[in-house]
């Protein structure tokens, strides 16, 4: 924040919206709030440009709650404010800006994004909302339903538009903008702008306000950026753990979804709290990993490029592009994870000997000269950039993986439905008069179960080689071994095989069946999915 900007109440904020905002810690607006403030209180068209972390949210948000708060209060399913965000990440966290100012005069704010079921996002239209973050897919979708109208949006948002447009949202928004009133105020704010972009403002804000908060694409002068080069592959990999070793909070990204979950879990693995964050994550997983990362439960959020636009976490002091990024505004959004508001900040660049060409490129393009270093793990350089050393956490127990529904297999009963089930309720941690002990690991770790009760004990190790397993129910037992690659199994399993012959006995009988798998995940409790029976020669009652 600049000390000597005028204060929020001279740029014509009112009172209520001033005290909101100090109790939230803001108390000087950044020069782009500064900047467009007088024009968007005034109702004026604006555009706003300004690298991530300038404080644009607040910049659309307080003049948005300042007018609409005489509006009087919206019709079932018919908006009033209307903010447009390509990524749901940055749809909650808009929201989450705007929810404490739009208490202040009893206004309603709800989220509407893919990903979930719509009916709660119905539910909250039917009662009325005042404002609405929304995505544009899903919106699109509830106007076609018509469980929504936009006939009376006054104002309208539209943020990240450069990011829409990468995303190939902008003929979603085009028509979303034409079915708000044509008279209603539009404020448009991005990063660069594109042709695309470029021709949006031309037919929808033709006569907006121009503001500018420095260039998208000049680096921010309080982050510092360092490229490491490494060897090969695998001392790649222990110079990435031990940048992510450190206290404080950094984001790791990677070139592919993939990469970013298996990392996220070597990291936990090895003691480091990590969550990953890529497209593939269903909305409870992704709030759920946010919420770890900002609350410091975990302290690494290994991330996709999704990431790089929609996430807005503090005093992230770290940025490690683990994976160089193909072009370089990827790489200046990326780092632009750090540094923000005026904070200060690191950014690594890693890359392997065959990528200097490239990584120089790409650099060169981002206006950022740094030169390549080969630095060993424990190099003065490295030391800095870690920090203070977290200490190691145990990896958490990993939860059994719920059946799959539609086949159990009862113990002791020797019936053919297939996977186990205790009844109708699922087994306590500790249950019945014995109780069971159990101990779990992650990864490459052990897994440890002793079932106590009644006339059976079930015995069973796991880990990144092998298996083995033993249970007895009743009168009968039953003992297998499984293995990963070269190890031996006597139950046999795999997509090339023809099947397992196995007999499993329950009280006085038992069953021969033959089945073709493909991986037995650990905690699995024997589902249906990836089974496929192959008849009844290998059954026999």
């Amino acid at each position: 924040m600049d000390s000597d900007s005028p204060s929020f109440a001279v740029l014509g904020v009112r009172a209520p919206l001033v005290r909101a905002l100090e109790r939230t810690g803001i108390t000087a607006p950044f020069p782009i709030q500064s900047d467009t403030l007088p024009d968007s209180l005034a109702g004026r068209d604006l555009l706003g440009r300004g690298r991530t972390g300038s404080g644009k949210t607040l910049a659309f948000s307080i003049p948005m709650i300042d007018r609409l708060a005489d509006a009087g209060r919206a019709a079932p399913n018919r908006p009033i404010g209307l903010v447009l965000a390509p990524t749901r990440e940055l749809a909650v966290q808009i929201a989450t800006a705007l929810e404490p100012l739009a208490e202040e005069f009893g206004m309603t704010v709800a989220t509407i994004f893919g990903g979930v079921p719509q009916s709660r996002q119905v539910r909250a239209l039917r009662r009325g909302v005042d404002i609405v973050v929304a995505c544009p897919g899903r919106l699109e979708d509830l106007i076609g339903q018509r469980l929504v109208s936009l006939d009376d949006v006054a104002i309208t948002v539209i943020d990240e538009a450069d990011h829409m447009a990468d995303l190939g949202f902008l003929p979603a928004v085009t028509r979303i903008l034409t079915a708000t009133p044509a008279g209603g105020q539009r404020l448009l704010f991005s990063a660069t702008l594109d042709k695309s972009v470029n021709r949006l403002v031309t037919r929808f804000l033709p006569n907006a306000v121009r503001h500018s908060a420095g260039e998208a694409d000049v680096p921010v002068a309080t982050m510092t950026h360092h490229v490491l080069e490494t060897a090969d592959a695998t001392s790649k990999k222990v110079l990435v753990q031990r940048l992510a070793s450190g206290s404080g909070r950094r984001i790791l990204f990677t070139r592919t979804k993939h990469q970013a979950r298996k990392l996220a879990k070597q990291l936990t693995a090895a003691g480091i709290p990590a969550v990953d964050l890529h497209g593939n994550l269903a909305q409870n997983a992704r709030d759920r990993n946010l919420a770890m990362f900002s609350a410091g439960t975990a302290r690494v959020l290994v991330a996709t490029d999704v990431a790089a636009r929609g996430v807005h976490v503090e005093n992230v002091e770290l940025v490690v592009h683990v994976d160089p990024p193909a072009e370089h505004k990827a790489y200046l959004h990326r780092s632009g994870r750090t540094a923000r508001a005026g904070g200060t900040g690191d950014v690594v660049t890693l890359m392997l000997p065959a990528e200097r060409g490239d990584v120089t490129a790409l650099l060169r393009k981002a206006g950022i000269d740094a030169a390549p270093q080969r630095v060993p793990v424990d190099s003065p350089v490295v030391t800095r950039l870690v920090g203070e050393v977290a200490p190691l956490v145990a990896a958490a127990p990993v939860a059994a993986e719920p059946a799959a529904p539609g086949r159990s297999r009862q113990n002791g009963s020797g019936g053919g439905a297939g996977s186990r089930s205790n009844g109708a309720r699922r087994r306590p941690e500790t249950d019945g008069p014995t109780g069971r002990r159990r101990t779990e690991g992650n990864g490459a770790g052990q897994r440890r179960i002793e079932d106590g009760g009644g006339s059976g004990t079930r015995r069973h190790t796991e880990g990144s080689n092998g298996r083995r397993r033993t249970e007895g129910t009743g009168v009968t037992s039953r003992r297998h071994t499984e293995g990963n690659g070269s190890t031996g199994r006597p139950r046999t399993e795999g997509g090339t095989s023809a099947g397992r012959p196995r007999t499993e006995g329950g009280n006085s009988t038992g069953r021969r069946s033959a089945r073709g798998h493909g991986v037995v995940p650990a905690g699995s409790t024997g589902g249906r999915a990836g089974f496929s029976r192959t008849g009844n020669k290998a059954r026999s009652r």
